[in-house]
């Protein structure tokens, strides 16, 4: 079992999963958005690579806009 901080919030996975399995199994793939591991933003090409480790932080931004 692995723990993250996931916007703020303690998430527990049963397994290692990519960013990219971590986010279409949470429904979060959204056009406009931005992902950032331990503080380091990912660019969309890098999440099927990137292996989730125990105790990453991930921040997940969605773009949204307006006037």
């Amino acid at each position: 079992m692995l723990t993250l901080r996931v916007n703020g919030e303690s998430r527990t996975l049963p397994e290692p999963l990519t960013l990219q399995q971590y986010l279409e199994a949470n429904n979060l793939v959204l056009p406009f958005m931005a992902v950032a591991r331990n503080g380091d933003v990912l660019h969309k090409h890098e999440y099927p690579q990137v292996t989730l480790q125990d105790g990453d932080v991930i921040e997940i931004v969605r773009m949204v806009g307006g006037g």
